[in-house]
């Protein structure tokens, strides 16, 4: 049985407790947030476990196994460095870090101690974006030739996630909490993202976050990379991730649906349900009980960190 801990109990925290649940090896032992009376009722509605208002509390209780930190990204690094150093497995939510120094020394530690350490890029488990990744692997498109990143939201942050960071400049805005998910995705796909240019729209008040972005980047061998991005606009949330190649076209939107087509064709969805996807829990259990796991380890957390700092430059 895995043990899990989880620190930070907000929308994003909340998110895997149902997977955590319905995993028959896996039990939720504790849990801690800042805010008492959410860290109250959550543990309550968890059977009556413990519930901690300090991070360390939490981690350092002798049933926790693994620690899930679902906290903003500012202070992910002294919390994950505390769970390393009482070398225990941890997820963490991404982005990894705060900085690009602070993501490096986090993926290097984890890599020494030895411990299970994972990032939660949940599009990797979707039905939707494993069948692109196999047809990307089939050649569906032949040749690629270009990849198109678009992100446009008439509210940000959207109305279920509104806090005192997600809209602030220092750690949150739509290209790190989105756009994040994607360039790991390239990452994994495409290889290595250089010749990083960009451009930002940003409002007058300096604590706020992009309104706009613009950038182009390159694979190694030179494939052209373009990432758009507005909020504030009008119509609906659109995120489109697509894959231009010398024989067709493949495009994955809105996190969950899949469209191609082949040169002069009309462009079509294509169906994922009988697509065999994994699932992120079950790989945690796999990595901590000795086994191959598909997992996105600190390592990968750092590269699509270092492609984000270069974006974000304002």
């Amino acid at each position: 049985m895995l043990h899990i801990g989880i620190i930070g109990l907000g929308a994003i925290g909340q998110r895997l407790i149902s997977q955590f649940k319905n995993h028959s090896e896996v039990e939720i032992v504790a849990v801690c947030d800042q805010l008492e009376t959410l860290a109250k009722e959550s543990a309550n509605a968890l059977g009556g476990i413990p519930f901690y208002t300090e991070p360390t509390s939490l981690i350092d209780h002798p049933l926790v196994d693994l620690v899930y930190v679902a906290i903003p990204p500012k202070y992910h690094h002294p919390i994950v460095m505390e769970v390393l150093y009482a070398k225990k497995h941890v997820l963490c939510e991404k982005p990894l870090a705060n900085s690009l120094e602070e993501a490096n020394e986090m993926a290097q530690t984890a890599k020494d101690v030895g411990v299970v350490h994972a990032m939660n890029f949940p599009l990797n488990y979707g039905q939707a974006a494993a069948k692109f990744a196999e047809l990307i692997n089939q050649q569906y498109i032949g040749k690629l030739r270009r990849i198109h990143l678009t992100m446009n939201f008439p509210e940000w942050p959207r109305t279920w996630q509104k806090n005192n960071w997600v809209g602030g400049r220092e750690q949150g805005g739509f290209v790190l909490e989105v756009g994040v998910h994607f360039i790991q995705q390239i990452l994994k796909l495409f290889g290595d993202i250089k010749n990083i240019r960009t451009r930002l729209e940003l409002p007058d008040n300096p604590e706020e976050c992009e309104t706009g972005i613009i950038a182009t980047a390159e694979l190694t061998d030179g494939t052209p990379i373009l990432i758009e991005g507005l909020s504030k606009l009008a119509g609906k949330e659109f995120i489109g991730f697509t894959a231009y190649g010398s024989e067709g076209v493949l495009s994955l939107e809105n996190w969950g649906q899949l469209k191609g087509g082949k040169c002069s064709e009309e462009i079509k969805e294509i169906s994922c349900e009988n697509i065999s996807s994994t699932n992120l829990i079950e790989e945690l259990v796999k990595a901590v009980n000795g086994h191959e796991a598909d997992l996105y380890t600190f390592e990968v957390g750092y590269k699509a960190q270092e492609v984000l700092e270069q974006l974000r430059k304002m």
